[in-house]
């Protein structure tokens, strides 16, 4: 008994942390979901109405959302694959025998995860620019035309993914590192003796053995692609033609810009939603093909 005290005792400050700037800020968002929360409520709460659902059907109603919910979507079916990829090939050369200076590779790869975004993203902006930018200069050398990278509609988002996973696939790259460096040596000399080629050892040995730490990446990496924003918050304002407005970016806007407080919440759990149900899904096929 006296056991049991202490530990509820040593976890109290940590559940109180949680429920003070966790739970509670989040019961009051869905609170304010429910209201038309706006800057009128903000002068005086007198001015605070509880609508219901409303805010939630209007959401269903609004086309910009569904703009932004597909932009969203083109952007995680786009850049998480990519990123994921990225990430894995750079982890497998740098666990590679063959490597060499692999804490100078390690700190390269892993450099632009630590630097500020908005930094990175006006380089990148001049980089992307039609007329003087270094990528339009190399594919002029190739004999391409230059691409409006940032002003067609078209090529906003690509240029935005190609941003993005140039800045995050680091982060997954050493998760996935300290994955395969659990993968036992045996494993590999097994599959040898069994006559193993360099690609059957990583569809039958690396990947199998790798598949828990990727599903966390999946998650991770998912996770994180739906939450877009300051990539076209710095880059493009959402434009051009609302091509670049992701849920998150709409939500900010509907919050800050136009001060629908009570609307933006009712953004952020739907958002929620479809983060929580893709998740499960995922889940449910990794469960699958462990059982396989």
């Amino acid at each position: 008994m006296k056991r049991e005290r202490a530990a509820w005792i040593f976890v109290a400050p940590a559940l109180v942390a949680l429920g003070l700037f966790f739970f509670l800020p989040v019961v009051a968002a869905l609170v304010l979901s429910f209201t038309d929360f706006d800057i009128y409520s903000l002068a005086d709460i007198c001015n605070l109405r509880f609508v219901g659902l409303d805010n939630y059907l209007t959401l269903l109603r609004t086309h910009l959302f569904w703009k932004a919910l597909g932009n969203t979507l083109y952007f995680v079916i786009l850049g998480v694959p990519l990123s994921i990829a990225l990430s894995l090939g750079a982890a497998l050369l740098i666990n590679s025998k063959l490597a060499r200076f692999k804490g100078l590779f390690r700190t390269i790869y892993f450099a632009p995860v630590v630097t500020t975004l908005v930094a990175v993203a006006v380089i990148w902006r001049y980089l992307l620019h039609t007329k003087y930018g270094l990528i339009n200069w190399g594919l002029g050398g190739l004999g391409i035309d230059p691409v409006d990278w940032l002003g067609d509609p078209n090529w906003a988002m690509p240029a935005i993914v190609i941003f993005a996973v140039w800045k995050n696939f680091g982060y997954n790259m050493i998760i996935l590192l300290a994955g395969l460096q659990t993968i036992p040596e045996e494993l590999y000399e097994a599959a040898k003796i069994d006559g193993a080629g360099r690609w059957a050892q990583f569809r039958h040995v690396t990947l199998p053995a790798l598949a828990p730490v990727m599903l966390v990446v999946s998650i991770l990496t998912m996770a994180g692609y739906f939450q877009l924003f300051a990539e076209p918050y710095v880059m493009t304002q959402g434009g051009p033609v609302e091509s670049t407005v992701s849920v998150l970016y709409f939500m900010f806007e509907q919050g800050f810009k136009w001060w629908n407080l009570g609307f933006a919440t009712s953004v952020a759990f739907v958002l929620f939603v479809i983060l929580f149900a893709i998740t499960l899904v995922q889940l449910k096929l990794s469960q699958r093909w462990s059982d396989q």
